[in-house]
């Protein structure tokens, strides 16, 4: 099997010890990078870390309790990664909040919340992480991960798809102005994912999410295993001339507008 490249290097998930952020770990882990899971939750962290351990897992394995809103927590989580491992070389934004709540039910702070931990969260790991890489002059990957709304809007979600908009803004900023500095900076965007824990709590109820479902031309939702492998192609060598580009893997649901009912044949 040929290389990706990730052999050795350093990567930070952040929101790493569940869901997506999870089958993201797993995925680099087990083409040999060093794994740092981050997030809120201890426990959550422990189960996580074992987990990688025991799921093929070539490199070392460690973990982080970190808040992402907290700028200073996060430098602090990023000095002590370079103190054990060398400054990362990988950083992915997977961070996030989200609930579904109409607009003018939207109360200033689950406003600010989202938008704190989605949008600062993420600049404030790209500033830490990033800055290292460039001080240290070695070439670095920022992987952020949006959604297909930062671009079309969604009912119920105004805090998220504002959050994930500006995320998606500064990807295509940090490309342009990092990218000399050896440092690529993307996004993926992925539609309605299974087994998450996030998509069982927005969908609440069967119906829901059998209607999210018929939405997407596949027919399917997502796996996490496939966000997983399309983020460690996009962080490896074989991707080193991408960059500020944002890859959408929904299965065509953002596409599927529904003007006029599905022809088959």
């Amino acid at each position: 099997m040929a290389s990706s490249g990730l052999e050795g290097k350093t990567a930070v998930v952040t929101g790493g010890a569940t869901g997506i952020g999870l089958a993201i770990a797993k995925a680099l882990a087990a083409q040999g990078a060093n794994v740092v899971i981050a997030s809120r939750k201890k426990e959550n962290l422990e189960k996580a870390e074992e987990l990688l351990k025991g799921s093929g897992a070539r490199g070392e394995v460690a973990h982080h309790v970190l808040d992402v809103r907290e700028p200073e927590a996060v430098d602090r989580v990023a000095q002590e990664v370079a103190d054990r491992f060398g400054p990362a070389q990988i950083l992915v934004n997977n961070a996030a909040g989200n609930f579904v709540v109409p607009a003018a039910k939207l109360s200033p702070n689950g406003w600010r919340t989202v938008v704190d931990i989605v949008l600062n969260g993420t600049f404030h790991c790209s500033h830490a992480f990033g800055t290292r890489m460039m001080e240290a002059k070695v070439p670095g990957h920022i992987l952020n991960i949006v959604a297909t709304y930062a671009w079309t809007g969604g009912p119920g979600t105004a805090h998220s798809a504002a959050a994930k908009a500006g995320v998606l803004s500064l990807t295509q900023s940090l490309a342009v102005e990092w990218g000399g500095r050896g440092i690529r900076v993307n996004a993926i965007a992925p539609g309605p994912i299974e087994d998450t824990g996030g998509a069982e709590r927005l969908f609440a109820a069967p119906e829901v999410a059998e209607a999210v479902r018929r939405n997407v031309p596949l027919g399917r939702f997502g796996r996490p295993e496939e966000i997983g492998e399309l983020a460690a192609w996009l962080c490896g060598e074989k991707a080193a001339y991408v960059n500020g580009a944002c890859i959408v893997a929904d299965g065509g649901a953002w596409l599927n507008k529904g003007f006029l009912p599905y022809l088959e044949g």
